[in-house]
């Protein structure tokens, strides 16, 4: 028996007539070299049904509560058939990469039906060069940007050759619990509730200068400050900078519609400003995106005159969670420089930043998503979460944007014998976080982005992309200029074959 949690939960109300809370992917797949020469419906059906043992979360589906007294419960679906969620389209000639965009941004708009297991793949042909699309997506309540990639992995290969797996173990199977057990449960946690109310204020009060919203409120720093005194948790956190986001043009009610963008950057070019600069590889994604965001402002003559503020999800699955289905995940709040002129100070300014961020994250509870997920009831949460959402966009955003990377593997894969050359991911976009979401992945030598934007907040997606691309060239200069000993000039950023250049 396996109930959702608060935060699992929280990403199904989360839902709305404009938003869709799904993560997904694009990979981009050769079949050059395939034994057929392609990859078919018919074979990527097959190969789901072989492994289908692997990824749990494909064949359960929702059993809702009566009168939604409670969270939802998952429960294997009887009449669960792969066939029914895997699809498969051709885009028209001559199949480039703005038409696959638009293609995947259609299919990124729609939400998943929750009377089935929630997720889908789309088979896409028809693109330049032989190559073929593959798009999946998995609805957020069920995987996190890391199981979210590993439900991908399940159905790669290290070869062409498609390998044998070991048949599925005995196991019970998953079931939700009878209708008089669930409204039991629901009562006993609804008379539990307060109590459990005031522990996790009690847990969450030390962090309030950090948590989005609650931040901006009059006296939070003195109540966190106060409280990790009470708890002995005072000794070397830094202090947090301001973490009141601007008003910018990608804050504020979203619609339906969706513009999708990718591209990436060679993972080389990363590492070796990661190296000159002495910091992580992720503050230099966090710089690429900071510049990227200044480059697009400044066009629209809407530059703040502080910084954006990101929130930066945080995988904390541990390893006897990896096949749990849910989330495993937290955030950190850090302020993006995009108010600093010099490229240069702004890379060293996003280092600075993200180090205080992480020593805070280090000493502090990461369940806290979880914590403030669970203080409302679930009867409240499901009616009150996308009018709150949409009225604190109007309002003052908590944060301007949500800034993802996701580590991968340095060595190419397979699916169906055809060899994956990117992938490009995709998440979710709500009235609170913004009308921008981008998302990267590490692959075989690449990063590789996914931009998911909204309409009437960013129409020209793939002008913000370019951007990205155009910082990692000043950021490979900066690192030639600062000079590392021994190292050797690496190939600057390019843009996939095909791919439009912004205007």
């Amino acid at each position: 028996m396996r109930q959702l949690t608060s935060l699992d939960a929280q990403f199904l109300h989360t839902e709305s007539a404009t938003t869709s809370a799904h993560v997904a992917g694009v990979a981009v797949l050769d079949p050059a070299g395939s034994p057929t020469g392609t990859v078919t419906r018919q074979a990527l059906v097959a190969l789901l049904r072989d492994r289908l043992h692997l990824i749990p979360a494909l064949s359960l589906r929702l059993a809702d509560v009566p009168f939604g007294l409670d969270r939802p419960y998952w429960t294997e679906d009887e009449s669960f058939d792969v066939a029914g969620h895997v699809h498969e389209t051709t885009l028209p000639m001559p199949g480039d990469e703005s038409q696959l965009a638009d293609a995947v941004a259609r299919l990124h708009e729609r939400r998943l039906d929750r009377g089935r297991p929630l997720w889908e793949m789309h088979l896409i042909h028809g693109l330049t060069g032989g190559r073929i699309a593959l798009y999946a997506k998995v609805h957020h309540c069920a995987v996190d940007g890391i199981s979210g990639a590993e439900t991908l992995a399940a159905l790669l290969d290290l070869t062409p050759e498609i390998r044998a797996v070991d048949p599925p173990a005995e196991r019970a199977p998953t079931s939700a619990p009878g209708t008089i057990t669930m409204l039991a449960g629901a009562l006993a946690r609804s008379a539990t509730h307060p109590v459990r109310v005031l522990r996790s204020l009690g847990r969450a009060a030390a962090d309030l200068d950090v948590i989005p919203v609650a931040a901006t409120l009059p006296g939070a720093k003195l109540v966190a400050a106060a409280t990790r005194r009470l708890f002995g948790r005072a000794g070397n956190l830094p202090e947090p900078p301001s973490l009141s986001a601007p008003r910018t043009p990608f804050n504020g009610p979203i619609t339906a519609e969706r513009r999708f963008s990718y591209g990436s950057v060679p993972l080389a070019d990363v590492k070796r400003v990661a190296r000159a600069f002495e910091i992580s590889v992720n503050d230099v994604v966090m710089a690429l995106c900071a510049s990227a965001l200044r480059s697009w402002l400044r066009e629209h003559d809407a530059l703040p005159d502080r910084p954006l503020i990101a929130a930066v999800p945080v995988a904390v699955r541990t390893a006897s969670a990896r096949e749990t289905v849910g989330n495993q995940l937290s955030a950190m709040l850090a302020p993006m420089p995009t108010d600093l002129d010099c490229p240069r100070e702004r890379l060293l300014a996003v280092g600075a930043a993200m180090r205080a961020a992480k020593r805070r994250f280090a000493r502090s509870p990461t369940n806290w998503p979880d914590e403030l997920s669970s203080m409302v009831p679930a009867t409240v949460t499901a009616l009150a979460t996308p009018v709150v959402f949409r009225l604190a966009s109007m309002a003052a955003p908590p944060v301007n944007l949500i800034v993802s990377n996701v580590p991968g593997p340095q060595f190419p894969l397979y699916l169906c014998g055809a060899r994956m050359t990117a992938y490009y991911p995709m998440s979710v976009l709500t009235d609170v976080s913004g009308g921008v979401n981008i998302t990267c992945f590490s692959y075989d030598g690449s990063l590789d982005f996914g931009l998911v934007t909204c309409p009437e907040r960013v129409e020209d997606a793939w002008r913000l992309m370019g951007h990205i691309q155009e910082a990692m060239d000043e950021l490979v200069q900066l690192a030639d200029a600062q000079g590392s000993p021994g190292e050797t000039r690496l190939a600057p950023a390019s843009r996939p074959a095909g791919q439009p250049v912004p205007a």
